[in-house]
């Protein structure tokens, strides 16, 4: 873990791949009155501080702290019902050595943990995807890929929130609706993952 500047008054936490979220609840349970925002990434926490001449004392703070194993209780379990009928489940299964049913079990049977959020509005990535399905992006992107489309690559798994392009792979589908604005006018978040949500699918 290190701990940087990042202009004048914020710092970056670099932190190992995949404790993000343990990074982030340390912080909020550290409750630091001159932390304006954190921004969770990769392996990087941004911490915006309320003034420069804050930084100095969070920096000290920073540097002793330590990931916490567990989730918040304030953020409920989120189960995402899942057709798996995509179309790279077949290429997916051919690739690591799995029947079309392992690959299914594999994943609706790993417990997921939002990381962070990022590329589109309500897409969350999520770790604890099952070393046997590792696998490297698609060497050429889909133009298009819908929204719903239940999906992995490298350590991760997500879920397209919108019709954009993507190199994930396909392995199914969810009706979910993971990102709605209109959830503003109830006073709730417009995206159901955030940074710290345990994720399940479930098959249909």
């Amino acid at each position: 873990m290190r701990v940087l500047e990042y202009g004048e008054r914020a710092l970056l936490l670099e932190v190992e791949p995949e404790r993000v979220s343990d990074y982030l609840d340390a912080l909020l349970a550290l409750d630091l009155p001159d932390v304006v925002s954190i921004v969770p990434a990769a392996q990087t926490l941004l911490i915006e501080a309320r003034s420069a001449s804050a930084t100095g004392s969070l920096r000290y703070r920073l540097e002793s702290i330590k990931p916490v194993s567990g989730t918040r209780q304030d953020l409920p379990e989120v189960q995402i019902n899942t057709v798996y009928d995509g179309p790279d489940l077949a290429w997916v299964a051919g690739q690591t050595g799995l029947t079309v049913d392992e690959v299914i079990e594999v994943h609706s049977r790993s417990v997921f943990r939002v990381q962070f959020c990022g590329f589109s509005p309500g897409f969350g990535y999520l770790s604890g995807l099952d070393e046997r399905l590792h696998l490297p992006r698609r060497e050429s992107p889909r133009t298009s890929v819908p929204a719903g489309s239940v999906s992995i690559a490298n350590a991760y798994s997500a879920v397209y929130t919108a019709a954009t392009p993507g190199g994930w792979h396909l392995l199914g589908r969810t009706d979910a609706q993971l990102f709605d604005p209109a959830r503003f006018d109830a006073g709730e978040s417009p995206a159901v993952f955030q940074p710290g949500v345990i994720v399940r699918f479930v098959p249909q």
